[in-house]
């Protein structure tokens, strides 16, 4: 089997030993045969919407020889999952509207998930947004760079959180409040990034000093400065 990329060692590290898992939009299965081979997991059930993807992590379990212990399965994100078959879920690659649709439709409580695993593409603000107000607590958060991509993810389980300010919601609490150095890294190339974007805005505007551009320029502005300050309060 392939080795795991960088983004999903992280994801498989989240995991606590010893849960059932269900692997939603498992793709080419590679996470749940890992996890089963490293005695992670007992066992594990790989779900992915599309046939395709399924017949490709047939073929790699079997390859394995762990079709006694992941089994495929065609599903629309939990919605095929039974009652108490698997007691932790990973959500990964896919974009944040998705993953909240699946925890809104899928009756993750009811069917038994003690724990959400979630590395959200896109969105990431308002996935951690639907956690905070949906009953969940994000217990765990990690940041790895890949290929010049930036993925965050974190675990979740049922509870009470207190409320989270505006830059939890973008940047992540844990994150923050371990100063991890994979988001200070993201901080200062956002900062890097705007600003030559607002040097170029400067320039453009000698030309065509508009409302748009002026708005614009002021919107990059404030980016950079909300960044900085956040940068010298936890870091």
């Amino acid at each position: 089997m392939a080795e795991l990329s960088k983004r999903l060692e992280a994801v498989a590290g989240m995991v606590t030993a010893g849960m059932r898992l269900a692997d939603i939009g498992t793709d080419h299965g590679y996470l749940p045969i890992h996890l089963v081979k490293r005695g992670m997991i007992p066992s594990a059930i790989a779900m992915d919407v599309n046939k395709g993807p399924l017949m490709r992590a047939q073929e790699h379990i079997r390859a394995e020889g762990l079709e006694d212990k992941i089994i495929t399965r065609l599903s629309d994100g939990l919605k095929n999952l039974k009652k108490n078959e698997a007691d932790i879920m990973i959500a990964a690659g896919m974009g944040g509207g998705l993953v909240i649709r699946i925890l809104s439709e899928g009756d993750g409580e009811i069917k038994g998930i003690k724990e959400y695993i979630l590395q959200p593409q896109s969105e990431i603000k308002k996935v951690r947004a639907y956690l905070s107000e949906s009953g969940y607590c994000i217990v765990q958060e990690n940041m790895v760079l890949e290929d010049g991509k930036y993925y965050p993810m974190m675990k979740a389980v049922r509870g009470e959180s207190a409320p989270y300010s505006e830059e939890e919601l973008l940047y992540g609490r844990i994150l923050l409040s371990e100063a991890h150095p994979v988001l200070k890294q993201f901080l200062e190339r956002e900062i890097t990034i705007n600003r030559k974007i607002a040097e170029e805005l400067e320039k453009i505007s000698g030309v065509d000093n508009s409302v748009r551009t002026q708005e614009r320029m002021r919107q990059i502005q404030h980016k950079i400065k909300e960044m900085c300050v956040i940068l010298e309060k936890y870091f």
